[in-house]
C-alpha cells in the first residue's frame, strides 16, 4: 500500500509538472521566439512564434473585421447619424451660436482680431487711398494725352453741337428783349451821345440837324432788332459758335483745367471717404447691434437646416469616405508596425490571469493523468 501511495504521489507529482509546463510552453510559443531561430542554414520548427510569424495574416483578417463587421456604413449611421445624435448636435450649436456670437460682448473688432485680421480696417482705408489716387491719375493721364473730343462720349457730341444752335437763338431773343427795353434804349442813347460828343463839333451839327437824340436811338434801335431778327445774324453765329466749338474740341483737356490741384482734391476725397466710412466707429460695435434678431435666425433657420443638409451628405457619402479611407488598409498597417513585444505586452496584460489558470489547469490535469496511470500500473505489475 505505501508503494501505491509512493507510486501516485511520483506520477501525479510528475504529470502536474508535464502538464503546467506544457501549458506554460505552448502560451509562451504563442508570442516567443519573435524572430526565427536558425541552426547552420536550417530554421529550427516553431520558430517564429505563432503571432509574429502569422503576423501578416493577422492584420488582413483584423483589417477585414473592422470594415465588414465593426465600422460598417450601417453602424456608423446609427451610432453618429441618428435623430438623437442630430437633436443633440443641433441643441450644442445653438446654444454656442448663442453664447459665442449673439450673448458675447466682443465688438467686430474683436472678431476681426481674433481671427487674424486685426489689420484689415488699416488695410481697407489704405485701399480706398490707392483706389482715389489711382483714379485720379488716370484721369490726369486721360486729360494730358487726349483732346476733348476724345473724351465726350459718342451720343453727348451731337446733343452738344444742337445745344450751340439752341444757345445762339437765346443769345439773340435776349439781345432783342434788351434793346427794347428802356435799359436797352437808354443804353443806346448813351452810346450815340457819347459817340457824337466824341466827334466835335461834326457830331454838334449832326445833334443840331436831328434835333433830339430819341429819334436817331429809335432808329438805331429799330436797325439793332432787325439785325438780330435777320436769318443771316443767326446763321452767322451759328457758324462762328460751331467753328469755336470745333476748336475747342481739338484742344487737349488739359489746356482747360492746368489750375487745377488734383492732388488736394485726391486728398480732399481721401478724407471725405475715410470720414463718411468710419470704419473704428462701425467696427467698435457688437453683431446683435447691427442684427438684433440674427439670434433667433440663427437657431431657428440657418442652423437646423444646415445641420439637416449636413447630416443628410453625410449619410449620402458614408460608403464613399469608408471606401476612400480604407479602413482595412490602415488597420493592417498599424498592426504591421506595432512591435511584437510590444503586442505581446498588452495581450499578456489582458489576459494573464486567464493564462495563469490555464497553466494550473494544465498541471491538475497532468497530475490527474498520473494518479490514473499510477492505479494502472500498480493493479497491472
Amino acid at each position: 500500500m505505501d508503494n501505491l501511495f509512493v507510486l501516485i504521489l511520483f506520477l501525479a507529482g510528475v504529470g502536474a509538472i508535464v502538464g503546467a509546463a506544457t501549458n506554460y510552453l505552448a502560451i509562451k510559443m504563442l508570442f516567443r521566439p519573435h524572430n526565427p531561430i536558425y541552426f547552420m542554414k536550417w530554421r529550427l520548427p516553431l520558430t517564429p512564434g505563432l503571432i509574429p510569424k502569422r503576423r501578416d495574416m493577422l492584420a488582413i483578417q483584423l483589417g477585414k473585421t473592422v470594415t465588414e463587421y465593426l465600422l460598417t456604413p450601417a453602424t456608423i449611421k446609427k451610432k453618429f447619424l441618428s435623430d438623437e445624435v442630430r437633436q443633440n448636435v443641433l441643441q450644442f450649436a445653438q446654444q454656442k451660436v448663442e453664447q459665442e456670437i449673439f450673448l458675447n460682448d466682443k465688438t467686430l473688432k474683436d472678431w476681426l482680431d481674433l481671427t487674424g485680421f486685426g489689420h484689415l480696417p488699416a488695410t481697407v482705408e489704405g485701399k480706398v487711398d490707392v483706389i482715389i489716387y489711382s483714379q485720379f491719375e488716370n484721369v490726369k493721364h486721360v486729360l494730358s494725352t487726349k483732346k476733348i473730343q476724345e473724351i465726350l462720349p459718342a451720343d453727348l457730341e451731337p446733343v452738344l453741337d444742337r445745344k450751340i444752335s439752341e444757345a445762339v437763338g437765346q443769345i439773340l431773343q435776349k439781345g432783342e428783349d434788351y434793346f427794347l427795353s428802356p435799359e436797352g434804349y437808354m443804353t443806346i442813347r448813351n452810346m450815340l451821345d457819347d459817340f457824337l460828343s466824341s466827334k466835335g463839333s461834326i457830331g454838334g451839327m449832326i445833334q443840331m440837324f436831328m434835333g433830339d437824340s430819341s429819334s436817331l436811338v429809335e432808329k438805331v434801335q429799330r436797325e439793332l432788332v432787325k439785325f438780330l431778327q435777320a436769318p443771316g445774324t443767326s446763321a452767322l453765329l451759328n457758324r462762328i459758335f460751331l467753328t469755336e466749338w470745333e476748336k475747342v474740341k481739338e484742344r487737349p483737356a488739359m489746356d482747360f483745367m492746368k489750375d487745377i490741384n488734383f492732388d488736394r482734391i485726391a486728398g480732399n476725397i481721401q478724407e471725405y471717404a475715410k470720414r463718411e466710412l468710419a470704419l473704428d466707429e462701425r467696427l467698435d460695435k457688437r453683431i446683435q447691434d447691427y442684427w438684433p434678431q440674427g439670434n433667433d435666425w440663427a437657431k431657428n433657420e440657418l442652423l437646423p437646416k444646415l445641420l439637416n443638409k449636413v447630416f443628410i451628405e453625410a449619410e449620402n457619402k458614408i460608403e464613399d469616405v469608408l471606401q476612400r479611407l480604407n479602413l482595412a488598409e490602415v488597420v493592417r498597417e498599424q498592426v504591421d508596425s506595432f512591435p511584437t513585444a510590444k503586442l505581446e505586452e498588452l495581450v499578456l496584460g489582458i489576459i494573464s490571469k486567464e493564462l495563469r489558470l490555464i497553466t494550473w489547469l494544465g498541471g491538475i490535469i497532468g497530475g490527474l493523468v498520473g494518479i490514473v496511470q499510477a492505479f494502472i500500473v500498480f493493479f497491472t505489475n
